[in-house]
């Protein structure tokens, strides 16, 4: 392992070399891991927050943090809220709350499993259906970018999320929230942190928000996007000994979206007429405890996770009854992970086992209609044969799908660190074996009439009954060995220039969205046409992996005042995981596997404070991901574009505040802000894209004593955008970004 990292480190040392012309370096800004200096925030005891990091990869990792003033400043209640602040992060606002799609550096997935991990107070959320949901009172955000695999396991290959909430040992006092914006856009939330005694400390928090949506139903005029979602949490903190701190959150929460605002490629209109909404209720608990012994500190992370979800929706996006889904599931997910380490003069460890439980129930029905079975199986068999045509009995039958989908794993992982002088070496090991099982069944049971048109009057020829019912039982079995190596120079603690190489993965699976095709298809084979898919080529996909090559630094200028972060990657990726729809007039996505491809690009952030209360925050990344060898069978995409991961990202702020004394105000900010995202390729060919786009938003906040008042607007010039692309029976479909918004926001906080 150790050979084969070395051989790979050439690209490395490259860039690393040109980082380290940069003149002076300094340490690790508040954006490379450590808590940001807008946080306002006394900690007067500690949270449990630095498990797996702290010193322990805490110089060798391109790491924005998101500070409580900027979460505050910048209205941020969602991880969609944060892209762009974080370079060559970005998550799409569209869909429903169920399609969180997260790309970072070229590598993304739209179903199944996320490219990129989410931890909550160090919890990992196991979904990544669960990403996109509102959260009140969030401490600090911070964004890992490249392979967190060694430490944080399945599904972080190309980073990581860690988000931390308020503790209640660290505040006391109650917060309250109400917005109110355009559409009839509300947000409202009530917080309530205490001690009940000195060592344990209490928060109760409840949340509510809404939307009316921003686009309209061509068909009859409604609007779609409405939106109503609420959610409670219960945090516990107990400090029974300075060496034990236990730590217990509760989250119960619920989502109803009705519609969603695709428009056609065509016409520019949305305009369909049968239901589309998505409701979610999600229960998460978990349990952290730490633990301090003879200079070891031991860690548990155990959680229990649990959605109930249920998505219906008109698949063909037209004004016509083609077919309509609807999606059902139950999924139950428990995690324990522990951790130790410890240090012995210039040597830091760490090691952890890690093991996960997944069951998920999903039924998958597709309804299909009238227009749908005379345009879908009718008019394609009586073309082949129009003297014997076939006419359906039923207008309107159901293709059912039952899925079973239990999965489990366990890890075992390491990372040793030593420093010499002004240099540490840090190299990390992970062994990661998963199971996934798929158990089916596909069934239809309708019937049709075919007809004689070879005399002088239409006969019946014959009536048949079609009763299909397929089961089958699919598994796999993953192993995984991943090795980190990294560097990192130090200027007598005033700054570091680092470099890593390091292997990420993402684990295989199963599709489940292509199985309506798949029955469909067979039906039609009943019916003398030839069927196109076969389950097994169809529905499993390969593992993906990754090699990280990495060098940056983090820097800090003007006695602090200024801080920079940059740094510059290559990642070359074997049986990259991307999401392709069929050919023909087929519904499902599929997860596939597209040979090997090469991301490479650069990143930079600033935040700098300058004199007369202005302050500046800044990111720009830039990535060209391509394909070096994929192709469909009849097309070669090898040097072309990824699709749906920009090009580039880019975020700026400027903010002013200022004081008063014996004024009607006592406090006013002022912030502007820009966000640039693009460009976008929509498809394997290139062909289709989103250019480059940018959105301007402000806001101005007065103050008095524990009340504000904030006037803010989002997308101030009206920007047109399209944030999602996709196919359905050969129809193409746009989901356009939102236009301008504005609305106030009151905030009430009593502090004790």
């Amino acid at each position: 392992i150790v050979r084969s990292l070395a051989g790979r480190a050439s690209v490395l040392f490259l860039m690393m070399s040109c980082l380290s012309g940069g003149g002076a370096t300094a340490a690790p800004s508040a954006d490379s891991g450590e808590v940001t200096a807008d946080t306002l925030m006394t900690l007067r005891e500690v949270s449990v927050t630095a498990i797996k990091r702290g010193t322990m990869a805490a110089a060798d990792d391109a790491v924005t943090t998101i500070g409580s003033a900027t979460v505050d400043r910048l209205g941020i209640v969602n991880l969609k809220q944060a892209s762009e602040i974080a370079p060559n992060f970005y998550m799409p606002a569209y869909g429903s709350r169920m399609t969180s799609s997260v790309y970072v550096r070229g590598l993304g997935a739209r179903i199944d499993q996320p490219v990129v991990g989410l931890n909550i107070d160090n919890i990992p959320i196991v979904n990544k259906d669960n990403f996109d949901f509102d959260l009140a009172d969030i401490e600090r955000i911070e964004i890992l970018r490249g392979p967190q695999n060694i430490l944080y396991g399945r599904n972080t290959m190309a980073g990581l999320i860690n988000i931390y909430t308020i503790s209640p040992l660290a505040y006391e006092g109650v917060r309250a929230t109400v917005q109110y914006g355009s559409r009839n856009s509300y947000r409202a939330s009530l917080g309530a942190y205490g001690r009940l005694a000195p060592n344990l400390g209490m928060a109760l928090t409840g949340y509510a928000t809404g939307t009316d949506g921003f686009f309209r139903n061509a068909l009859d005029g409604s609007r779609v996007g409405r939106e109503r979602q609420w959610s409670g949490r219960w945090k516990t903190v107990w400090r029974p000994t300075s060496k034990v701190i236990v730590e217990n959150a509760a989250t119960v929460s619920h989502a109803l979206q009705n519609g969603y605002p695709y428009a056609s490629a065509e016409t520019g209109q949305v305009a369909y007429n049968d239901t589309c909404y998505y409701k979610r209720l999600t229960v998460t608990d978990g349990l952290t405890v730490k633990h301090s012994f003879r200079g070891v500190t031991f860690s548990s992370i155990i959680s229990f996770q649990y959605i109930n979800d249920d998505m219906t929706l008109d698949q063909d996006f037209l004004p016509v009854d083609y077919f309509t889904l609807r999606q059902k599931r139950h999924e139950w997910a428990v995690t324990a992970d522990f951790v130790a380490r410890g240090k012995a003069g210039a040597y830091n460890w760490l090691g952890g086992l890690f093991g996960f439980g997944r069951r998920t129930n999903m039924q998958a029905p597709v309804d299909f209609y009238d227009y749908g079975i005379s345009q879908l199986i009718e008019k394609h068999r009586n073309e082949l044969n129009p003297n014997y045509p076939v006419y359906w009995d039923d207008r309107h039958f159901l293709l059912g799908s039952e899925f079973t989908t239990p999965s489990k794993g366990a890890s075992v992982y390491h990372e040793s660190e030593y420093s010499l002088g002004r240099w540490t070496a840090t190299l990390g090991l992970r062994f990661d074996l998963e199971h996934v099982a798929l158990s089916y069944r596909s069934h239809t049971n309708t019937s049709y009439t075919i007809y004689d048109l070879t005399g002088d009057e239409p006969t019946v020829y014959s009536h048949r009954n079609l009763d299909i019912d397929d089961r089958g039982r699919l598994s796999k079995t993953f192993r995984q060995l991943l090795p980190k190596l990294s560097v990192s120079y130090s200027l007598e603690g005033a700054g570091n220039i680092y470099g890593s190489v390091t292997k990420g993965y993402k684990a295989g699976g199963y599709n489940t969205q292509m199985f309506s095709d798949v029955l469909q298809q067979r039906l039609m084979s009943e019916l003398g046409l030839t069927q196109r898919y076969d389950v097994d080529d169809i529905i499993s996909y390969a593992p993906e992996q990754n090699y990280n090559y990495e060098a940056g630094a983090h820097l800090s200028f003007l006695g602090g005042d200024l801080k920079a972060d940059v740094s510059l990657f290559w990642i070359e990726c074997r049986n990259q995981q991307i999401t392709l729809y069929p050919e023909g007039t087929v519904t499902g996505r599929i997860m596939a596997n597209a040979g090997r491809s090469r991301s490479r690009g650069a990143e930079l952030s600033l935040q700098g404070t300058l004199p007369g209360g202005f302050s500046l925050r800044g990111s720009y990344g830039f990535t060209d991901a391509r394909f070096t060898s994929f192709s469909n069978g009849k097309s070669d995409f090898a040097g072309n574009r990824i699709p749906y991961a920009p090009a580039n990202t880019f975020f700026a702020s400027a903010s002013y505040e200022r004081g008063f004394r014996g004024a009607l105000i006592d406090h006013l900010s002022l912030d502007l802000s820009v966000r640039g995202v693009g460009d976008i390729m929509w498809n394997e060919e290139n062909t289709l894209r989103q250019p480059f786009y940018a959105l301007l938003n402000a806001s101005a906040r007065l103050s008095k004593g524990n009340v504000s008042m904030e006037l803010w607007a989002n997308n101030i010039t009206s920007t047109q955008y399209a944030t999602f692309y996709f196919v359905s029976i050969g129809n193409a479909f746009l989901q356009k970004g939102n236009p301008f918004s504005c609305g106030v926001t009151l905030k009430w906080n009593l502090d004790l």
